[in-house]
């Protein structure tokens, strides 16, 4: 603390304990005189009176001075022990905002807060020098009224607080009233919610069973009629004029055409409910897109040309081949049915910094105008013009390859220009030989982000076992104990943390590699690998794992 313009006040003497009585009172004065509030001086009277009582003895002074900011009183005295231990001091130094040990002097400083200005210097020695001295008694009964004061505030603030308690303790229960019926409220609406999710669930299992029913059912004629039309035309047929063999080719035609499109609704159906299930193998891209081209050739206009151009690193990719070859015989059909002039062309190349394959058809058709983009992609929409009239369709077959392409682990995007034609975008997990991974376990009771993980680790794992809560993953475990595991902390019946921990006492379990994927990964247990559930990518699965795998995947 500074020592800057300092007036002294006055100096007392303290010989005897007598004067301790003195200074205590001169020092009550000087506080009040400089501005302080009542409280602040019996503070600055009780510590002098601590201090002078440790300080006290032939030769020792106490200085009362004046600053700009502080009240200060110095204590010059001749004791040579350490004064560091003394209860006293100790005491004294909670009553006032600074106190300094010097050897030969003790400095107490209480700062003046500027509420009341300070009387003049010369004042306030004046009224100090007039004090006329004070017995042992006479202190005693002003320390008492002091201290009946001091009561008396203590009684005031307490009935304060009573009072306050009484208006908090009013508004918590109108709160807490509040709050328990908003949680009645709430709880109505989960079961509302949760009584509304399983009818729209029973209304969608039952969608996906008319359709795989249907779609099932008309299979069976349908082959009979194709097979029937086969007999007819084939060469141990009875002999037919050209017109009738030209209607029957129709028949046999329109039939194929109906069976395709039952086909689709079929795995629609699966798409829908997260049933279909890619087999990956070897396949031959370069080779596929000849046979799309000479396929679709005759059904191109004069004035189109098909070309394609694959790069030697697609040319082989591990991917299931009848889901492939669909996806892209819709784009390229949409692509040739809707282009009268120009070209149609499917390139593929390797995106290395994602590891992807990226297939890209595109046309110079008559492309899509901007307010029909967002709708592409909706089951049964058609782009309303004169050429859709001509060349009708379901609308299944952009939505159709988006979910073959995402069964497959991943993405189709499409992008137009009215007038200029159309891009579509494949990009599929581009993998070079067998997967990493022979099997991994998802424990998880939501089915969707199954379906989504399960989709994202096609190729990546040659097996992918499921668990809807922790005991049915430990069944599975003990009997086909997985390379990784995915697990959920919310589960029912065993959750997640308790999965963990059985897992963890278990010698034949606690190796496995965990990755713990949960809507609120602050709270998985430390030392795991986590991630959010929320915006989920592939890349950031799979990396993941090899984390948690610690390189050995």
């Amino acid at each position: 603390m500074a020592k800057a313009e300092m007036t002294e006040l006055i100096r007392v003497r303290l010989d005897a304990d007598q004067d301790v009585f003195v200074l205590r009172r001169l020092g009550r004065a000087a506080a009040e005189l400089a501005g302080l509030e009542p409280q602040d001086q019996i503070r600055v009277a009780t510590a002098l009176s601590e201090a002078g009582r440790e300080l006290f003895g032939t030769g020792s002074i106490a200085v009362l001075a004046l600053g700009d900011q502080h009240l200060l009183i110095t204590l010059k005295h001749s004791r040579h022990s350490d004064l560091s231990g003394l209860e006293g001091l100790k005491l004294a130094g909670r009553l006032v905002d600074e106190i300094t040990l010097d050897k030969g002097t003790v400095t107490l400083a209480k700062r003046l807060h500027g509420r009341r200005p300070p009387a003049p210097a010369a004042e306030i020695r004046a009224r100090l020098a007039d004090l006329s001295p004070v017995s042992a008694m006479d202190d005693l009964r002003e320390q008492n009224r002091e201290l009946a004061e001091t009561l008396e505030d203590v009684l005031r603030l307490n009935a304060e607080l009573q009072e306050t308690n009484t208006g908090v303790m009013a508004m918590y229960n109108q709160l807490s009233a509040e709050l328990e019926e908003t949680n009645r409220g709430v709880v109505a609406l989960y079961a509302e919610l949760d009584e509304k999710s399983s009818q729209l669930r029973e209304a969608n299992e039952a969608r996906n069973r008319f359709w795989a029913t249907v779609s099932h059912e008309l299979r069976t004629p349908l082959n009979s009629v194709i097979g029937l039309v086969r007999l007819l035309i084939g060469p141990g047929g009875d002999p037919m004029t050209e017109e009738q063999a030209h209607q029957v080719r129709l028949i046999g035609s329109s039939t194929e055409t109906l069976l395709e499109l039952v086909s689709e609704l079929l795995d629609m159906a699966k798409a829908e409910s997260g049933r279909l299930d890619p087999q990956p193998s070897a396949v031959d891209l370069t080779r596929m897109a000849e046979q799309l081209h000479v396929m679709l050739r005759p059904n191109a206009s004069n004035g189109v040309e098909l070309r394609h151009d694959v790069a030697p690193e697609v040319a082989e990719l591990h991917v299931d081949e009848v889901m492939l070859l669909r996806i892209l015989r819709n784009l390229l059909s949409n692509a040739v049915k809707f282009t009268v002039r120009g070209e149609v062309s499917l390139e593929a190349r390797l995106d290395p910094a994602k590891d992807e394959a990226v297939i890209t058809v595109a046309d110079t058709g008559i492309g899509i105008a901007p307010e029909h983009l967002t709708r592409v992609f909706e089951d049964f929409y058609q782009v309303p013009g004169s050429l859709q009239v001509r060349s009708r369709g379901t609308g299944l077959g952009l939505p159709y390859a988006r979910r073959l392409a995402e069964a497959l682990g991943g993405t189709l995007e499409l992008a137009s220009t009215e007038g200029e034609g159309t891009t579509v975008t494949l990009r599929l997990p581009h993998y070079t030989g067998r997967p990493e991974l022979e099997r991994v376990l998802i424990a998880d009771d939501d089915e969707v982000f199954r379906a989504a993980a399960r989709r994202m680790l096609h190729g990546f794992t040659a097996n992918v076992d499921e668990a809807a809560d922790g005991a049915a993953a430990l069944d599975l475990m003990a009997a086909a104990p997985p390379d990784a595991i995915l697990v959920d902390l919310l589960m029912p019946r065993v959750d997640g943390h308790v999965l963990l921990q059985r897992m963890a006492e278990d010698d034949r379990l606690r190796d496995i590699p965990v990755v713990v994927v949960t809507i609120a990964p602050q709270r998985a247990p430390g030392g795991m690998v986590v991630l959010d559930k929320h915006g989920l990518r592939r890349e950031d699965l799979l990396q993941a794992i090899r984390s948690a795998m610690g390189g050995r995947a």
